[in-house]
């Protein structure tokens, strides 16, 4: 299966690294130039998908697709817990896979800049909530005047929210406009995503209305 998907991302333009264990997947990681995104199998042998998920994430906001042969099981629960973005389930066809791959491509076009403090000038355009800042124009995120690293999913969630305050999101507006699913998406993306927001801008930050969806408190 990596060397069918390697040949036919290939054929797509793709540049292709292929690891066949989590260790090794590491280490080319950490040793090669920077990779655009990040394609993980839960089963990896030696250290797993989501335990390779949780490594990166300790240094990088590389977009990550996780790969699961169970749709419906905990490892798509894990996988996303860890810092997934999205995540496809195998058997999986490759033009769908390359789907998810541009999505996930066209998200990291959000990728906030590092560090600093909030722009200013004309030219900016600066959304306050509370102790939370928004700078759409810098693509930075600051609480309490500290900068926050988010994902590139991360942050085009957070930009929806802070493009709709006090208004209630339901979560397939966000599968559509976020991770570009039409009605069958999986709202677990949606929720997990939300969950660790929560972890870096403060719980009480986005609300829960049962039912219906999250919005962005004012």
């Amino acid at each position: 299966m990596r060397r069918s998907f390697t040949v036919a991302l290939e054929r797509y333009g793709y540049r292709v690294t292929a690891a066949a264990d989590g260790l090794t997947g590491l280490e080319s990681f950490r040793d090669e130039e920077a990779f655009d995104l990040l394609i993980l199998d839960v089963m990896l042998p030696g250290l797993d998908g989501i335990g390779l998920c949780r490594r990166v994430r300790e240094t990088s906001l590389v977009p990550v697709l996780m790969m699961s042969a169970r749709g419906d099981g905990l490892d798509v629960v894990a996988g996303l817990e860890a810092g997934a973005d999205d995540y496809v389930v195998k058997p999986v066809e490759t033009n769908v896979l390359v789907a998810r791959i541009r999505s996930l491509l066209r998200r990291a076009s959000y990728a906030p800049a590092a560090g600093g403090e909030p722009a200013t000038g004309r030219e900016a355009d600066v959304l306050v909530f509370g102790d939370l800042t928004v700078d759409t124009g810098g693509m930075e995120v600051f609480v309490s005047g500290s900068p926050v690293a988010l994902t590139p999913t991360e942050l085009k969630l957070l930009l929806e929210f802070a493009a709709h305050p006090g208004i209630v999101l339901e979560r397939h507006t966000l599968l559509r406009n976020v991770w570009e699913y039409g009605w069958d998406g999986d709202s677990r993306v949606v929720d997990l995503a939300v969950q660790r927001l929560r972890k870096k801008l403060g719980r009480e930050r986005i609300e829960t209305v049962r039912g219906f969806g999250y919005k962005l408190r004012r």
